[in-house]
């Protein structure tokens, strides 16, 4: 499983992956990155549905 330090690198492309993944994310949304990973996962936990952990499973798998 891809750490917040490995995401963070790909980012572009990692932020693309979701949006194809998860059409319903916005652009505003996946500006919370630099410094703001804790904020990032709970918005994407609230709009996805899904724990962090599951979270963090799906971007690993991207």
């Amino acid at each position: 499983m891809k750490n917040l330090t490995e995401i963070n690198g790909n980012w572009n492309e990692t932020k693309g992956k979701l949006k194809q993944k998860f059409a319903i994310l916005t652009d505003s949304e996946m500006l919370l990155i630099e410094g703001k990973q804790d904020e990032m996962l709970g918005r994407l936990q609230i709009k996805l549905g899904k724990t962090k952990e599951e979270i963090l499973k799906v971007i690993s798998e991207l």
